[in-house]
């Protein structure tokens, strides 16, 4: 994993995320994996940025998602591209539902857990704060009744 410091060249946000940081700087992340390794070498080298960090990326899929998450570094951007999308935020123990469609969009606050469901097939693009996310397997409807896996800085 590298942060490309001169990119000139297109790049599939699927497979090469970009890393906004301090300074309005727009970085490419060549090499990118959902990897411990990769997510902590990632989380070293954008480090300086701090909370201020953000992370764009498109994920494409069809189904309910496996795991809540959180973010509680800053909010989360979701914009549905293609398909349709059910954000669902567990807010004070309650599910809170945001249906999606093609250009809608919807913003995760801090340290709410949220999962993202694809009705069918489905791209969305995500803004998001990436120091600090954490996940939870979504075994039930509340994210808090289970221990978490460690975020990429925590990561073994």
């Amino acid at each position: 994993m590298r942060l490309v410091n001169d990119p000139r060249n297109a790049m599939d946000l699927r497979t090469t995320p970009v890393h906004l940081g301090l300074g309005s700087r727009a970085k490419p992340v060549e090499g990118f994996a959902w990897d411990p390794d990769v997510l902590r070498a990632y989380s070293a080298a954008v480090a300086a940025d701090g909370v201020e960090g953000r992370m764009v990326m498109i994920f494409d899929g069809d189904g309910p998602c496996d795991h809540w998450e959180n973010h509680p570094a800053g909010d989360e951007l979701v914009v549905c591209l293609t398909g349709s999308v059910t954000v669902t935020r567990d807010v004070d123990g309650l599910p809170e539902r945001v249906l999606l469609g093609p250009g809608e969009a919807t913003i995760n606050p801090a340290g709410v857990w949220h999962a993202v469901d694809m009705e069918g097939p489905t791209s969305i693009l995500a803004v998001t704060a990436t120091r600090g996310t954490g996940h939870r397997p979504r075994t039930d409807t509340h994210p808090t009744a289970h221990a978490g896996t460690p975020s990429p800085e925590e990561a073994p």
